[in-house]
């Protein structure tokens, strides 16, 4: 991380970016001997390597073409070149291309959710807090490309906006409890390509550092809950927890209530500038906004429906487990997390609430020096803007009501049928993965196994040796050991010579 992070240019940033990968693979892999667990792994790892491939070749690009990987030199370069739209257009799709994968967006988001076979920890930090963030983290260092390719972002918009929305509402219906906040994240990553998308850059780094708070919370609270109640994740078995675990309800509840955007938590202001920035892009902005509303309502509403059937109602599990608080080992961090989520907002409040938004302030020296500055600040009323943090703070609210109302006093087993089903099964989407890319590619292998393999290459190598034993089992014959069979064949080679020789001084 910190090589990815600290690295001057892309090419130690994809070291950092490759050196991440390899730790998330090994780490979902942890526990090896669940077969699941090892094919979680490499699913994450192969999905990575197509964005990875995709990083590569923007690098090679800006290679070819200003002769330097430095971010600096870069800038300065671009800056006084005349801009070629095709050109940096393919650069910042191959870049996003990357970030894609790393950030798990549509249509390379299906691993992280099966990444939850890691370690609980492993999950809070790699998979929540630092290395999916990371695509974040590289298009905003690129934000000088991004300037000069206004269709790429426009792209980057909508496809965070359907990341959160798909996320979310497969979220809604998810029983694990590790699921269903390894949705939240890919919603919550939406978010943040969405401020990408609009060049509100300082909104999503924003994003990024509140997120890493209050999801890195929920995560440990949540293998909190698995080791009070023995290792079991389905939330249907839980119920009940709050009068066994204290600590862990009252951060676990922060936790709801930052990712669900309620003031002063800090999921209130880097969200609210995010929508924000998205409400001000003219008309089709007001649609984004409208869409960006509803993943919003959605994330208050999954969160607080996990909220509500893991800790009330009557406790689910059987009388084989004894559900008990954790150590103070894993309490201790979650009252970190939970201060951080807290008042980890403060580091951008709003002008409007008389801040000075210490974190764009930080980051100027990065951004501010290119053009891409104008595009994240967006004039708007005051009134506006109050009226904008209004209508988030109901729509919050309305879906933390929706969930209490449903899920105050779960009880029920129901088997969810209809659109609930399809949500439940996450749209189907690996379904179609396996049906549209992976079967064909395991028919294809075997046949080319069967007939490329087999009978052409192995055919033709087995072929060379047939032949060349064939040949040897006829020259032994010339062996036979007898002298005047020798002297035959030494004086007919004398005449073949003298014959060859003579033809060749006719010609």
């Amino acid at each position: 991380m910190l090589l990815l992070v600290m690295g001057g240019n892309f090419l130690i940033m994809f070291i950092g970016w490759e050196g991440v990968g390899l730790c998330s693979y090994l780490l979902i892999g942890f526990w090896y001997q669940n077969l699941d667990y090892t094919k979680a792994a490499k699913k994450a790892f192969v999905m990575n390597r197509i964005g990875d491939l995709g990083f590569l070749i923007g690098m090679f690009l800006l290679f070819s073409k200003f002769h330097s990987l430095d971010f600096s030199i870069l800038q300065k370069a671009i800056q006084t070149t005349e801009a070629d739209p095709f050109f940096f257009s393919m650069v910042a799709m191959c870049f996003f291309i990357g970030a894609t994968g790393k950030s798990a967006q549509i249509p390379l988001f299906t691993w992280l959710p099966d990444a939850m076979a890691g370690p609980t920890p492993v999950s809070a930090l790699i998979h929540a807090a630092t290395m999916v963030t990371a695509g974040i983290y590289m298009i905003s260092r690129s934000h000088f490309i991004y300037t000069l390719a206004p269709g790429v972002q426009q792209l980057i918009l909508v496809v965070g906006l359907a990341t959160a929305l798909l996320a979310a509402t497969i979220a809604t219906q998810q029983n694990d409890i590790k699921k269903v906040l390894a949705y939240s994240t890919v919603s919550q990553l939406g978010f943040m390509f969405m401020a990408l998308g609009v060049g509100a850059y300082v909104a999503a780094i924003f994003h990024v550092v509140t997120h890493a708070f209050f999801k890195a919370l929920l995560f440990l609270g949540s293998g909190s809950v698995i080791h009070a109640v023995d290792g079991e994740q389905d939330i249907r078995k839980m119920g009940g927890l709050k009068r066994y675990m204290k600590t862990t309800y009252f951060t676990f509840l922060i936790g709801c209530i930052a990712i669900a955007g309620i003031f002063p938590f800090s999921g209130f202001f880097s969200k609210d500038e995010i929508l924000l920035q998205v409400f001000t892009q003219g008309n089709f902005g007001r649609v984004y906004w409208i869409l960006g509303m509803l993943a919003a309502l959605m994330t208050a509403y999954y969160m607080f429906r996990l909220f509500w059937v893991t800790f009330h109602g009557q406790y689910r599990g059987g009388h084989d487990k004894h559900p008990h608080e954790s150590p103070a080992l894993m309490t201790f961090p979650l009252v970190v997390l939970a201060i951080l989520s807290l008042i980890g907002g403060l580091i951008g409040i709003p002008e409007i609430m008389g801040g000075n938004h210490a974190l764009h302030h930080f980051l100027s020296p990065v951004l501010i020096r290119s053009t891409a500055a104008q595009a994240m600040v967006h004039e708007v009323s005051h009134t506006a803007e109050w009226m904008l943090m209004g209508v988030a703070t109901v729509i919050a609210l309305t879906g933390i009501l929706m969930a209490w109302f449903y899920y105050k006093s779960y009880q029920s087993q129901k088997i969810n049928t209809g659109v609930s089903l399809f949500f439940e099964n996450k749209w189907f989407i690996d379904e179609m993965y396996d049906g549209l890319i992976v079967k064909p590619l395991q028919s294809l292998s075997r046949w080319t196994e069967k007939i490329i393999e087999k009978s052409g290459i192995d055919g033709i190598v087995n072929g060379v040796g047939r032949l060349i034993q064939y040949s040897s089992n006829k020259l032994r014959l010339l062996q036979s050991g007898l002298v005047g069979f020798y002297l035959f064949m030494i004086v007919a080679g004398m005449i073949l010579l003298f014959v060859i020789q003579i033809w060749f001084n006719k010609f």
